[in-house]
């Protein structure tokens, strides 16, 4: 998982060559503003085949956050 998002916000970062971790933070470590943390979420959501509501995404705050929505929605799905 962690991987697929490396990949995802490497296209909102000015460096290839960054290690993303789950404590990062998506404001202030990969340096995103409002615009482009929604646009990630919709990258997000088409990679992962989720749906992601506006009202989860100011819960987004480390890359932790999303990787716990994300596993979240899954379990859902299973069930």
């Amino acid at each position: 998982m962690l991987d697929k998002l490396q990949k995802i916000a490497r296209k909102y970062t000015d460096s290839e060559d960054f290690t993303l971790t789950e404590n990062m933070t998506l404001l202030t470590d990969l340096g995103l503003n409002s615009y482009e943390l929604v646009q990630m979420v919709c990258d997000v959501e088409d990679v992962f085949e989720i749906e992601i509501p506006d009202r989860a995404i100011s819960g987004f705050k480390t890359v932790q956050n999303v990787m716990d929505y994300i596993a979240s929605q899954k379990e859902r799905t299973l069930i």
